[in-house]
């Protein structure tokens, strides 16, 4: 056997050996970031969101550290590194992040409007003035959006809806009703169910990162198939999405 014959077996199995390395790679704590979502991503750590981060991920020897910050900004941390993964991204929402091939939830859409306004459809938001959150990218998800506004902060929102600003505030389910229940009078008020997006970790494009995926992906195939996240589901009191 001549001499580039032994290099190249012996390249072969360098390599070999140094991808059986980096896959025994665990890295530490997970650093998740996510905008507080009321009973969903508490600040306090509570809510069906790190409820289902620290079961996917404690289990398996990775502890769940939070840290609650803004949407856009939550993004922006783990595009730099200096997060993890964010929590409640939609799927190739954001470019120079990595996605795994499993959702972890779904997003339930309704669109919040007068009590008095005909109730839209999937087919029909399109014909309205809408309004979301800046960042969540509706338009990029739901059909034929022409008409929208970008809001900072969703305090103001029943009095847009009110005064005509808008005909609907796009959001999901928990938010929305969040929003109605500051309502004097909720019953001027009604929820249209529009769409069901799936929801991912957006990771950090980085070794710690594509490890962390890995380790999500493997874990989401069990405990799907074991029926393990149904119970989270069930004491949050929101439909399990499997």
């Amino acid at each position: 056997m001549d001499v580039r014959r032994w290099l190249l077996i012996l390249l072969c199995i360098v390599a070999s050996s140094v991808r059986a390395d980096e896959m025994q790679v665990v890295p530490g704590p997970i650093r998740l970031v996510s905008e507080t979502w009321n009973d969903y991503t508490n600040a306090d750590g509570s809510g069906l969101g790190w409820d289902l981060m620290r079961e996917i991920f404690e289990p398996a020897g990775i502890k769940v550290k939070i840290r609650s910050v803004p949407y856009t900004r939550s993004v922006g941390l783990v595009r730099r590194g200096e997060a993890d993964a964010w929590v409640g991204s939609y799927r190739d929402e954001t470019e120079g992040v990595l996605y795994a091939r499993r959702h972890y939830d779904s997003d339930h859409i309704y669109a919040l409007g007068l009590a008095s306004s005909q109730a839209p459809t999937l087919a029909t938001l399109g014909n309205y003035r809408l309004a979301w959150v800046r960042g969540y990218k509706y338009e990029e998800y739901l059909p034929n959006i022409h008409r929208f506004n970008q809001i900072e902060r969703r305090s103001g929102i029943l009095p847009m809806l009110q005064q005509g600003r808008a005909d609907f505030y796009i959001d999901a389910l928990t938010e929305v009703k969040h929003v109605v229940g500051q309502a004097s009078d909720p019953s001027v008020f009604k929820l249209t169910h529009v769409a069901e997006l799936p929801l991912f970790l957006g990771f950090a494009d980085n070794e710690r990162g594509r490890a962390l995926l890995a380790l999500f992906d493997q874990r989401m195939e069990v405990l799907v198939k074991s029926g393990e996240l149904k119970p989270i589901f069930e004491r949050w009191h929101q439909p399990y999405p499997f």
